[in-house]
């Protein structure tokens, strides 16, 4: 078993690092803040199965494919960079609209997890990341390494779910008088497109 000890800093660590900006939970913040708290959700949903995805990766060793390959981890850094910069385009072509009532907007939620989850597999660098970050609070002397980063992995997952949820509650609140503003739909949407390919292009010029 996990000391406790090393599991508190181990969820301590992980949520600091869920906070760090990102394409994640900036995607959280825009679609939370445009739409509602039921689309952020969904779209933090879908990002927690994708790094469920990861987390079995990594623990399995294929993720280690990536860090010994340059060509597969070239291959999936281009298809993420391609990814967001799609979401760039959406988030500059997307029209502001006046809406009144409840939240939520008309955005299909099963449309949003399925987004979430293609954003977070499509960063190689997620599998990189919990290929460096899961073994150091590991040790053979506690039984099972597979399942020590599943443990692992399975944490930063809750602790990704409660901060991306958390900023999904405050940037929801927003909502309301977001979607009542062209002019501020405009300006996030604007915000989202240039965070959006700022990320693809650093992505894409990233190394191992």
């Amino acid at each position: 078993m996990i000391p406790t000890e090393t599991l508190l800093g181990f969820m301590g660590a992980a949520t600091l690092l869920a906070w760090v900006p990102g394409p994640d939970n900036l995607f959280v913040l825009t679609q939370s803040a445009l739409s509602g708290r039921k689309v952020g959700l969904s779209v933090t949903i879908g990002l927690c199965i994708g790094l469920i995805v990861h987390t079995i990766a990594v623990s399995l060793g294929v993720a280690a494919i990536f860090q010994t390959s340059q060509a597969a981890f070239d291959l999936l850094k281009y298809i993420g960079a391609a990814y967001l910069m799609y979401l760039a385009y959406r988030a500059i072509m997307e029209k502001p609209t006046r809406i009144s009532g409840t939240e939520d907007g008309q955005k299909p939620l099963r449309h949003m997890i399925v987004r979430g989850i293609l954003m977070n597999l499509t960063n190689p660098k997620v599998a990189i990341f919990f290929l460096a970050f899961l073994p150091q609070f590991t040790s053979p002397e506690r039984g099972n390494i597979t399942i020590q980063m599943l443990l692992l992995g399975l944490t930063f997952v809750i602790c990704a779910f409660a901060s991306f949820g958390l900023i999904t509650i405050l940037a929801g609140t927003l909502s309301h008088w977001v979607r009542t503003s062209t002019r501020v739909q405009l300006w996030l949407n604007r915000t989202a497109a240039l965070v959006f390919a700022t990320l693809a292009l650093r992505l894409a010029f990233s190394n191992q």
